[in-house]
Parts: C-alpha cells; structure tokens; sequence
C-alpha cells in the first residue's frame, strides 16, 4: 500500500482528472493526489465493477481519497477540470483514445498521456492525427503533452542531457530489459508481444512498420534536440524459444518451444550509420536468451541509455514499486515526468507540447519530512 492524500493543496490548485485505472492509471492516481499543486476532481472507468469505488482503493493507498469512480465522461468534462491524464490504452483502440483526449481538450483540460505513440514527436506526426487535436485546442484552449512509458524520459530527456557530458558521440542507445513474468497485462504479453506463443506466430507488436510507428518519434525526438537528420528509421527483430514449461505467478504457464524472449531495435539511420537506437530487450523468464543483455542482479527490469563516444557513459535506472515490481516502478516514473508537468501546461498557451518543450521538475514541495523508511 501507498501513502496518498488529496487534502491540504495550495491555494490555486488544478483540479485534475484520471481516466483509466489500469498499470499506468494507478499511479496516475498516485502520482495526481501527491502533488501539492493538484487536486484529485474524478476518476473514469470502463469497468462497470469499478464505478463508485474510491480511488483510493482502486490505486494501492492506505487511504480514502474521497473520489468515486465513474463512467459517466460527459458529467466529468462538464466541470471542466483543469487538467486529465489519459491512461487508458491505445495500442489497441488508437481512434478511441484519440477521440477521448479531443474530447478532453474541447472541454479546457490540458491532456498529458503516453497513449498516441505519434504524438511523441508532433512535427512528424500525420497531419490526421494532428488535425483533430489541433480543431480541439482551437475550440476549447486545452493542451496536449504526450510521453511514453517505455518510458519516455528514458528515450528523450536522459539520452539528451547524457550526451551532454561528452566531447564526441558516435551512437546513443536507449534499452528497455524487462522479465514480463511480473507484468500483470495477459493480453499484451501473449498477443500484443507475442510470450508462449508458436515461433511461426507474428506479434502484431512488432510487425514490419509497426516499432517504426510506435518509436520513430523518440527516434526523431533525439535527432531534433541533437540537431542531426535522420536520414532513414530502420528495423531488425529476433525470437528466442523457451527450452522449458515455466510458470509465472501473474500469467500461469509458458509453455516450452513457445516464444521466450524477444529482442528488437528501431535504428535511426544519420550519415549512412545506424546512430540512435531504440532497443527493447524482453523475457518471460531470465533464463531464456541469458546472452542477451540483463537487468541488475534481483530486478525484474532496468531502463538503460549507453553513449558510445568520448568518454563512452553508461546509466542504469532501476524503479520499483506496488510491492517491488519493476514494471510499475517504471510505469510510475513514467506518469510522473507527465503530471509532473501539468502545472508547467497549464501556465503556457494552449498547443501540442513535447518532451523538448517541457522542461523536467524537480520535486518541489513534495518531500516528505519525517518519513520513515519502508
């Protein structure tokens, strides 16, 4: 369980709204009712089971928070809150969410979501998907920052300030190394990903064109705040079999010659040279493909960014949470560069931001004096 309260705010606060309740809406929740300078106004759900339970029980906290959940998104976004995280899927479902964060930003709420890959970088983004948020922010005057949870500080803001520290970069490499025998979301692991399916099945993850689609922008991203061209984005992918039935606490059994591991790239071609690579690096069990690179002893997932150059510069960020997991360690540090930032969104002209526009915070006014260790 999680300390959380939504009391004692600052006399301007941003009343703020979470919709979805899922790995990332959890610590939305979390993350909103911890700020000093935002109030916890709604929570919205799609699951009927869900509808008038406090948010505090539906996020892992120790308390109350005295929100309902509800599905009701009209009624929400007729009190026009100042601000809503969008943590409901869109890998899946992109019109949906697509047409949800519109509907929040006709309604005045600046919109901070990791869920419309494209918009990671909105100047490469099609012109169809910019165009509706673009007729919402003219309507309403809300505003939209997008940030992964792969997660996206991890593919922009600390690669960048990284490569700062050295005289010359020849390649800057972003890893995401992750056991999903943790992560408690059946249906992209099988599926989406593909784990303990047959070798001849195609995850829809990671078809042709389609980490491309998802990680170009961070690829783009980078490029822009290095201020390089990319020539061409680049692909490559590579299965491993499990050579043994395992069995995982969240998702049950994982059969042998079923798809294990995982490994795949998004490479950003400058000058001929593959030189900003997106890799993500994923297991359903630690013994498959152990070749491969691993989190640190113990963990179940490590973000890494590797500058090779002079000096060559590694960095290893290790988050846990919700018990250890680092699935939701990094899904919280996701959501928190994002409602970190509201504050900042609210006080610039409406637009679409992006990770180079929005500055990185620091904690202020949130460190808990006298906190014991847990």
């Amino acid at each position: 369980m999680r300390t959380c309260s939504n009391s004692g705010r600052v006399a301007n606060v941003i009343s703020t709204v979470v919709w979805g309740t899922g790995n990332v809406g959890r610590a939305a929740i979390r993350a909103v009712a911890a700020h000093p300078s935002l109030s916890l106004a709604g929570v919205l759900v799609h699951d009927p089971a869900k509808v008038g339970r406090d948010a505090g029980d539906l996020a892992d906290c120790d308390a109350q928070l005295g929100v309902f959940a509800t599905d009701d998104v009209a009624a929400v976004l007729a009190e026009r809150p100042g601000a809503l995280v969008y943590a409901a899927s869109g890998e899946i479902r992109p019109d949906d969410a697509l047409g949800d964060i519109a509907k929040a930003i006709r309604a005045g709420a600046v919109v901070v979501t990791p869920s419309v890959y494209a918009l990671y970088d909105p100047t490469s983004a099609p012109q169809e998907l910019r165009e509706p948020i673009e007729q919402a922010i003219e309507a309403g005057g809300g505003s939209l920052f997008v940030s992964g949870v792969d997660p996206g500080w991890g593919n922009d803001i600390l690669p960048l300030l990284i490569s700062g520290l050295g005289s010359t970069v020849d390649e800057i490499r972003c890893q995401e190394i992750f056991d999903y025998a943790s992560y408690d979301q059946p249906d992209s692991v099988r599926y989406l990903v593909g784990m303990g399916q047959p070798m001849d099945y195609d995850p829809p993850m990671v078809a042709a064109g389609v980490p491309t689609m998802v990680w170009g922008g961070q690829i783009r991203l980078i490029a822009r705040g290095l201020g390089v061209e990319v020539d061409k984005i680049t692909e490559s992918l590579e299965r491993r079999p499990l050579s043994e039935t395992v069995q995982t606490a969240t998702m049950g059994e994982f059969e042998a010659g079923t798809q294990g591991a995982l490994r795949f790239e998004v490479q950003g071609i400058v000058d001929g040279e593959a030189r900003i690579v997106i890799e993500h690096i994923t297991r359903i069990h630690p013994d498959c493909a152990p070749d491969w690179p691993q989190p640190p002893d113990g963990r179940d997932g490590a973000h890494r960014v590797v500058i090779s150059g002079r000096p060559n510069i590694e960095v290893t960020v290790v988050a846990t949470d919700e018990g250890g997991s680092g699935a939701a360690g990094g899904n919280a540090t996701a959501v928190g560069r994002i409602v970190n930032a509201i504050d900042w969104l609210v006080e610039a002209p409406p637009g679409i931001y992006d990770a180079l526009d929005v500055p990185l915070r620091p904690a202020t006014g949130k460190l808990a004096p006298g906190r014991q260790s847990e």
